[in-house]
């Protein structure tokens, strides 16, 4: 008697149809950098990324609000969650709650963006997935609590997309359709990629220094290109800890900005590994280098 064959488990998702226009939205407004190239719009361009992606994401989002990494002056903080905002990747709450989640179970079925599931998942298909748990306020607020119960926070989460089109009307006011396309969309979508080669790159290509369960990789050039999250087996090591880059020669921009902003009395309480940290998470063949 033969066997019945027992069916796959279906893969299908539900697909977030409005998040696939805005994609494909962007990308194509983003084209439009090679009719509307002038210096001045490069340079708004250039400005911008570092406002939103490297303040905003790389410093506020994560380092800060993710991991509490080190304490900064109130309102400059709220200062750098609408810059965050701008870079149009969610609004504090919602990021925050996935990026923790992501932590609590990398590279396991519940991971939103694991490239156990492919390296196009990782980088953007997941976005274009309904996760239950990360598309619902009521449930996406239980993984950021302290996000949720300030009222800042709350507002800003709900808002984050409106201020996209406050700053691409000032932008239009101030230099036409040049300023609007490279400072909004082509910085957008830019900076989307950049963030998104942390969940798919270093994850796939690179090297790894500490015994951390995952497949995250310190990638030089995505660290290049992210203000120093590409040391993403370091960060993996230590979440909570301010620096990524914790070798001399890994350049790490967003620590050096804490730095600065602690020299000048705006952050304080800036956490770091300590050496016994590090013989602890070291791989056994790594332990007397680490020591030394």
């Amino acid at each position: 008697m033969m066997k019945e064959k027992k069916e796959a488990p279906s893969l299908r998702v539900k697909v977030k149809w409005d998040s696939v226009a805005a994609f494909i939205l962007m990308h194509l407004a983003a084209l439009g950098i090679f009719f509307t190239f002038s210096w001045p719009a490069f340079w708004v361009f250039f400005v911008l990324q570092w406002v939103t992606g490297g303040l905003g994401i790389c410093l506020c989002y994560h380092r800060l609000l993710t991991h509490r990494s080190f304490h900064l002056w109130k309102p400059l903080e709220y200062c750098l969650a609408v810059c965050g905002c701008l870079a149009y990747q969610n609004g504090p709450i919602k990021w925050v709650a996935i990026h923790r989640l992501h932590h609590a179970s990398s590279d396991q079925p519940d991971d939103p963006h694991s490239p156990t599931r492919g390296f196009w998942w990782a980088h953007m298909g997941w976005l274009f997935s309904f996760n239950d748990n990360l598309d619902r306020f009521e449930k996406y607020r239980a993984y950021a609590p302290d996000l949720a119960n300030d009222r800042v926070y709350r507002f800003l989460n709900a808002t984050h997309g409106l201020y996209q089109v406050i700053l691409g009307l000032i932008l239009y006011a101030w230099g036409g359709w040049p300023f609007v396309i490279w400072g909004i969309f082509f910085r957008t979508v830019f900076m989307w990629h950049c963030t998104w080669l942390v969940n798919s790159a270093s994850h796939t290509w690179g090297y790894r220094i500490w015994a951390t369960g995952d497949q995250s990789t310190n990638n030089w050039w995505v660290a290049l290109l992210t203000y120093g999250e590409g040391w993403h087996n370091n960060h993996h090591a230590f979440l909570r800890s301010a620096a990524h880059g914790l070798a001399w020669w890994e350049m790490d921009l967003t620590y050096w900005t804490i730095r600065l902003l602690a020299a000048v009395g705006l952050a304080s309480r800036i956490q770091l590994p300590t050496l016994q940290q590090q013989q602890r998470m070291a791989r056994p063949s790594d332990v007397a280098a680490v020591a030394a």
